[in-house]
């Protein structure tokens, strides 16, 4: 079960080698139309940290990371990536900053049209300068990764919801980014899916330490990562000893109203007293 162990060749060695934060937020803000989604929000996801993102519908949780990629600019503030302000890039520079993020979309969205393979190969072969024997030998290893091996030559229509989550892990993980993006990794699936996805996610997280940021609708997901470690051992996923953390410091930030509510981690999250805090962890 090993994970891709070559380093992918860079065209900006700066942004791979740079120091600090891995994503920073300051004082951003961005409406649409009359309608204000973020109202002046901060926060820092250091390196090597896992940070869960939460709010209702309709928070701002997808924009942080569309913004965290560059797709979107800010109205105001700032924004910084591996140590570069991406806030007034040009598309030309982020592409080289993207380089080192990967991302896991919400329902997976992988290309129909090619099999898992070509799927899990995508940014190798467009972005990458990788020989094609080094590509087949990277996805392998990024399927057996998420013991998916198997599906190979497999389309994403013959595939069931959590293996195509677990494909669009296997494709975010193959560069070996410095950063992982997931966007709502277990929505839309079964608790006993949704649990499998976690546990891949944790041991993406323990045995890789990459730095990560994940929305997610569901509480009950970022606890268990809270809460867990991944066993090499046994191959799973295992509770930590009752008020142990993990190696990899797991943070959870809350939006309200435009506006970062909580930002700490699970111990502080369930001894806050605020009202609205209170009723959303219920």
């Amino acid at each position: 079960m090993s994970a891709p162990t070559l380093p992918i060749p860079s065209a900006d060695s700066a942004v791979a080698e740079s120091r600090g934060d891995a994503i920073v937020f300051e004082d951003v803000a961005i409406a649409f139309d009359e309608n204000r989604v973020l109202d002046g929000i901060s926060f820092r996801l250091a390196r090597g940290e896992c940070k869960a993102l939460f709010g209702v519908a309709g928070s701002g949780k997808s924009t942080i990371l569309k913004l965290a990629l560059g797709l979107m600019k800010p109205d105001s503030g700032r924004i910084s990536v591996l140590g570069q302000d991406i806030t007034d890039m040009t598309e030309a520079q982020l592409f080289e900053v993207r380089r080192h993020v990967g991302m896991v979309f919400q329902e997976s969205a992988l290309f129909d049209s090619l099999n898992v393979k070509e799927n899990v190969a995508f940014r190798l072969m467009e972005e990458h300068d990788v020989a094609p024997e080094e590509i087949d030998g990277r996805v392998k290893e990024a399927l057996q990764f998420v013991e998916l091996e198997h599906t190979l030559n497999m389309f994403p229509s013959e595939l069931s919801g959590g293996m195509r989550r677990r494909v669009a892990i296997a494709r975010g993980i193959i560069t070996q980014p410095d950063v992982l993006l997931y966007d709502s990794p277990t929505g839309g699936l079964d608790p006993v899916t949704s649990t499998r996805i976690i546990e891949l996610i944790i041991k993406q997280r323990d045995e890789y330490k990459t730095s990560s940021l994940m929305v997610t609708h569901r509480l009950q997901d970022a606890f268990i990562m809270a809460t867990h470690h991944f066993d090499k051992q046994t191959n799973q996923m295992q509770s930590l000893p009752r008020g142990q953390q993990g190696e990899v410091p797991m943070s959870f930030l809350l939006l309200h109203d435009g506006k970062v509510l909580f930002d700490g981690d699970a111990v502080e999250l369930k001894k806050s007293q605020d009202p609205y805090i209170r009723e959303y962890i219920s």
